[in-house]
């Protein structure tokens, strides 16, 4: 089994920054990649970005447009994102997850998911 934890989500102003850290514990000796996504209110979970945990090449969702950075530390089984120039519609639970395969972009190829954090831009 693998525990995932989020943390750093809060209320911060339309272009600000905030960092969400998600912290692995457990089984983490398969981890592949790791990924972020964001449920809004009313709408389905989407793709924000993930990073592969060896290479740690990344991937980001079109809405990202260079604003996020996903960043990860091995050592501590820790994977970032620096979420900058923010606005009203990036407000959303945001979950990190976890998998043991090569594919990123969809729900079903995360074996593990946290609990979400909730991010709060307001205009």
């Amino acid at each position: 089994q693998v525990q995932l934890a989020e943390s750093g989500g809060g209320l911060v102003q339309a272009g600000g920054s905030l960092r969400l850290s998600c912290a692995a514990s457990g089984r983490t000796f398969n981890i592949y990649t790791m990924g972020w996504f964001r449920q809004a209110p009313g709408k389905e979970r989407e793709f924000v970005a993930a990073i592969r945990w060896r290479g740690g090449s990344a991937y980001y969702g079109d809405f990202v447009k260079g604003r996020f950075t996903i960043s990860r530390d091995n050592a501590k089984n820790t994977m970032y994102v620096q979420m900058n120039s923010l606005k009203p519609e990036d407000t959303a639970v945001y979950f990190c997850a976890l998998s043991s395969g090569s594919h990123y972009q969809g729900e079903p190829e995360y074996d593990y998911w946290g609990q979400g954090t909730q991010v709060t831009v307001s205009s």
